[in-house]
């Protein structure tokens, strides 16, 4: 039996956000968007394929477009987020993990470009190591941005 969650206590903008990014995202969306352009298309002749015609799709697209824009950012920050945290508890429950590598959005560039090259580094160790036979299982620890 599962449990049921508690209600979300999220701001209006994130329920809106969520249930929109739900909606847009089902079959029936691209199934209506594409039966308004083909409205537009078939009433073309009826209005001479004027302006005023060409400017009703134009703006409908740019301001769907536009909003559109905020919606899939604030789904992605929420599913980033989330995916972090899950990354972090990982990291944080896995035995011999290097912890210092929780929340390393928080870095600077040139801090990420250093853990970055020791990575590599290793990467290049490992690949090494199988050419002459070994295995890649084995981790070396890193120490001050040294392999030891």
């Amino acid at each position: 039996m599962s449990k049921k969650r508690k209600p979300n206590p999220s701001s209006t903008f994130t329920r809106l956000a969520q249930w929109c990014s739900t909606m847009t995202g089902r079959p029936i969306a691209f199934v209506i968007a594409f039966a308004m352009i083909l409205v537009w298309l078939l009433t073309g002749p009826i209005f001479g394929f004027s302006d005023t015609w060409q400017l009703i799709i134009n703006t409908s697209t740019t301001i769907i477009t536009f909003l559109m824009v905020f919606l899939i950012q604030n789904s992605q920050n929420r599913d980033t987020q989330a995916i972090q945290i899950k990354l972090d508890e990982l990291i944080r429950a896995t035995r011999g993990a290097h912890v210092a590598l929780l929340d390393l959005e928080q870095l600077s560039e040139e801090e990420l470009a250093k853990i970055r090259n020791d990575y590599g580094h290793l990467a290049e160790l490992a690949r090494d190591h199988l050419t002459q036979g070994g295995s890649d299982t084995d981790v070396p620890e890193i120490e001050h941005g040294r392999v030891k």
